[in-house]
């Protein structure tokens, strides 16, 4: 009689953690896939300022004209790829996402410098207050980076860890690790700095 009880605690107790378990994989999936809606929305939100930064740009440095190029260019190339959460796992997709990100921040970084050389237009408003949202949403986007990258550890540390792992091959096997964030060549390179 007592055997029997205590083979149903330990099967009682192995049922709980293996609920528990089963549970928290379509959880931090859901977590994973929401903090890459927030990269997004912020990557979003940075193409949308981007035009009027342009265009207010654009009224003082007319000649100026390849840089804004780059710039609507970079920003075309941008709204063309789109990664879902269910492709978070394809770590070539993803990269495509991230380098023409890359490419756009850096077009961005161009006209920047250029509206330095006029200042007529660093001391008008409506640039000042362009340039402040932009750096504001190049906060948003590293904090959402940030985000993501801790949401993607806490599911892939998951996966792959004894005992959640077993549970995850035996109820959850169409989960995969998920694809993260890894800086570009052109990120790891020390910006030149110059004051000639």
């Amino acid at each position: 009689m007592k055997f029997s009880g205590i083979l149903l605690g330990i099967i009682a107790v192995l049922a709980i953690f293996v609920i528990s378990v089963y549970n928290k994989f379509p959880t931090l999936d859901e977590n994973v896939s929401e903090k890459w809606s927030q990269v997004q929305n912020q990557y979003k939100r940075r193409a949308d300022l981007i035009p009027n930064l342009v265009s207010t740009v654009k009224g003082y440095a007319a000649h100026e004209k390849e840089v804004f190029t780059q710039v609507t260019e970079a920003r075309s190339k941008v709204s063309s790829i789109n990664i879902d959460a269910n492709s978070l796992d394809d770590a070539k997709k993803l990269g495509e996402f991230m380098q023409a990100q890359n490419e756009l921040g850096s077009a961005l970084s161009r006209l920047i410098a250029v509206s330095e050389a006029y200042p007529d237009l660093k001391a008008n408003q409506n640039f000042l207050s362009l340039q402040s949202q932009l750096e504001g949403t190049e906060n948003r986007i590293a904090v959402a980076r940030k985000d993501f990258i801790s949401a993607v550890k806490e599911y892939n540390i998951a996966l792959r860890t004894f005992p959640s792992n077993i549970v995850a091959k035996i109820f959850h096997p169409s989960l995969k690790i998920k694809a993260n964030f890894e800086a570009s060549e052109a990120e790891n390179q020390v910006p030149a700095v110059n004051f000639n």
